[in-house]
Parts: structure tokens; sequence; C-alpha cells
């Protein structure tokens, strides 16, 4: 495992529809991109900075895909699939390991904001390889399996008014 330490290398991955969802539903209200990148980094050396978002046909996404851009996110857009019965479906799961992967290379720490469980065999490969992970979360909608993966977990509900606007 990789302490933190003087010019480490980090690279943030910010599941975006997990993080919202979590705050409109614990909190009703959105995620400070800004102040969660600030404190992901914490004065390390940014490597990367990559939110994954949903082009769902909201009236305000674009100028929210923009806010992500200004903060310091390069932008992944997916957009939602709609089936024959109705139902829609977008997640970012298989982008977001596959970025890691080849971001773990280049890396000392990589910091997932997500609540996802199934991101627990991403963290254990990860830490496998050297890399430390650092998840950025909700604790009360973070999977259990995700909190023991990582070197460090972040509830974001001990600091809700810097993580949330």
């Amino acid at each position: 495992m990789t302490e933190i330490h003087e010019g480490q290398r980090v690279a943030v991955l910010a599941d975006a529809q997990n993080l919202y969802h979590t705050a409109q539903s614990i909190y009703s209200r959105n995620i400070d991109y800004s102040a969660l990148l600030e404190k992901a980094v914490m004065g390390r050396e940014l490597v990367r900075a990559l939110a994954y978002v949903i082009r769902a046909d909201s009236p305000e996404e674009e100028s929210f895909f923009e806010a992500l851009e200004d903060i310091g996110f390069e932008r992944k857009i997916k957009e939602i699939k709609t089936f024959g019965d109705g139902s829609k479906k977008a997640d970012w799961d298989v982008g977001i390991v596959l970025d890691a992967v080849t971001l773990a290379e280049k890396v000392d720490t990589l910091v997932l904001a997500s609540g996802d469980g199934d991101f627990a065999r991403l963290c254990s490969h990860l830490r496998h390889e050297g890399v430390r992970v650092e998840v950025f979360c909700f604790e009360s909608s973070t999977a259990e399996e995700l909190i023991e993966a990582a070197d460090a977990f972040h509830d974001m509900a001990e600091r809700e008014e810097e993580f949330l606007l």
C-alpha cells in the first residue's frame, strides 16, 4: 500500500450518477464537485480527474456538464438507453474499471467517488498492484465491501456542508 506523501500522484474518478442519486435521496441536495475534487486531491499532484455522467435530456444537464469541466473534471458522457418495454439503463461501471486499471500505472493513489459495491473487486486489484485506493461517498449508501476493500474511506456525511450545495 502506498502511504500519502509529498508529490504523490493522484487520479479522481467520480461516479456522478451514484453520487447524484445518493445526495438527492438522502439530502435532496446536489454534490459540490469543486469541494469534492479539492478534498480528494488534498494538495497532492492531480494526474487526472474524470467525471462519469449520463445524458438524460434534462434541461439543466448541459450547464452541469460544463461546470464539471470548469472545475477541472474531464467529462465522460454516456447516452441513456431506452428499451422497447420503456425501461432505461445507463451505467459506467465497466468504463470506470477500465480507466482505473489503465491509470494505475501512472498514479500512486486512485480516489473513487462512489458507493457502488461492484467496485470492491477493483479496489482489491488496485491495492494488490501497489496503488492506494481512497473512497469518497456517504457511508449510509456505501456498500460495506467497498469500504473494507479501500485503504481509506471518507464519509462525506461527516462534512455534508462542505460536500453538498
